[in-house]
């Protein structure tokens, strides 16, 4: 076994109901709360009611801010960071899917440091200090992980591209995960969540960082995904299977907070950043077909694995078939979820390709990849993944 590090500085609160200890929570962390929401709308109206109510018994003020939106932007992000700062908020509390917590994550460090999220991406030298106030996260969602995880992703809209701020300080001090809160996710919403699940799993098993931890952890959360997703789409209501996504979500974000992902990744950042009504799992859904083709070859034992997952039959032929197989079933699976689309049904204009193909190497995930793409090969996989 090779050396390798492994951390996890998130409180995690799992299970249901658990969404009741908010307030208590939030107390330990101070008595000025920023709540960080999309819009007000009928499915998560009862719940935005409910978490202020607990926040009021627990003796502590709010403002909210609920202008968050799919792909938050920076503009959004110095909104919520302005009220922040004129109410003095002491603490900040996501509550929603990822573009809520990684709002959050963003505005607890855009109110405390100079200039703008912007200012403090990954790869820039000023990077947050302890100065980033402490961050609560609630997920209503199972698919992006910003629960357990160091990263905030955020689009820039005048800029056309879309980045992170990656930095422990802005892990959540307390991530609060109760599958009842994921009861009113529509079918789409729930399918293309749940696919970045696997994707981050899956990921995380072909990244250059992946260690026997999160090999195992990955592992578990592909299984349930592959036999959860399906039969919930079909059944919103089932807690049962909204209960093992949630925890297969907290799985892949425990692995991409400590190992990370891939080309898919890369590709599907870039897609959402230039065209931002692209959700992040449609981005994934679109490209993990060429992405798979693309890779099989260079990670034999990771895809048969998947492939044997997703088809138990494959245990009977050699890892290089199951591998090879994969690609076949994966695209199954995409088309059992409703997630088989491509970047012409979402209106991408095709002359645009070779500028997408740019902007998908833009970010370093696609080095981390098994097989690393040049130039060339990026450009057909964006159209590989145009019309499939």
């Amino acid at each position: 076994m090779r050396n390798f590090n492994y951390s996890q500085p998130t409180e995690i609160r799992f299970g249901r109901t658990r969404v009741n200890e908010v307030g208590k929570v939030v107390a330990g962390f101070g008595k000025r709360c920023l709540l960080v929401t999309v819009p007000e709308f009928p499915a998560l109206a009862p719940l935005f009611a409910k978490v202020k109510k607990l926040l009021s018994e627990a003796n502590i003020e709010v403002a909210h801010f609920d202008q968050v939106q799919p792909n938050p932007t920076t503009d959004s992000i110095t909104v919520g960071a302005n009220l922040a700062k004129e109410f003095e908020a002491e603490v900040i509390l996501g509550v929603g899917g990822g573009s809520s917590m990684d709002s959050a994550k963003a505005i607890a460090v855009e109110t405390t440091h100079e200039g703008t999220s912007w200012d403090y991406l990954y790869f820039r030298d000023t990077q947050p200090t302890e100065k980033t106030l402490p961050i609560i996260a609630v997920t209503t969602t199972s698919g992006t992980g910003s629960q357990v995880t160091q990263v905030a992703v955020v689009t820039n809209t005048k800029e056309r591209t879309k980045s992170a701020i990656y930095n422990s300080i802005i892990y959540p001090r307390v991530s609060i995960v109760d599958p009842e809160l994921m009861l009113t996710v529509p079918e789409h919403v729930t399918a293309s969540t749940g696919f970045d699940v696997f994707c981050h799993a899956f990921e995380s098993l072909l990244h250059t960082n992946a260690s026997p931890y999160t090999d195992l952890l990955g592992k578990e959360a592909i299984k349930l995904v592959v036999k959860n997703l399906p039969k919930l789409v079909r059944d919103l209501e089932n807690i049962e299977a909204r209960t093992k996504m949630a925890w297969a979500d907290t799985l892949a974000g425990l692995c991409i907070a400590n190992a990370g992902v891939t080309l898919p990744h890369g590709m599907g950042m870039a897609i959402g950043g230039m065209y931002p009504h692209v959700m992040h799992g449609e981005a994934l859904a679109i490209v993990y077909p060429a992405f798979a083709r693309f890779t099989y070859k260079w990670a034999i034992p990771q895809f048969a694995f998947v492939g044997r997952t997703l088809n138990p039959q494959l245990e009977k032929v050699s890892e290089e078939e199951a591998a090879e197989k994969s690609c076949e079933e994966i695209d199954a699976f995409l088309k059992k979820i409703g997630m088989w689309i491509n970047l012409k049904e979402k209106q991408i204009p095709e002359n645009e390709i070779p500028e997408l193909a740019k902007a998908s190497m833009v970010l370093p995930d696609y080095t981390n990849n098994p097989r690393v793409a040049t130039s060339e090969e990026m450009l057909e996989l964006v159209k590989e993944s145009y019309s499939k």
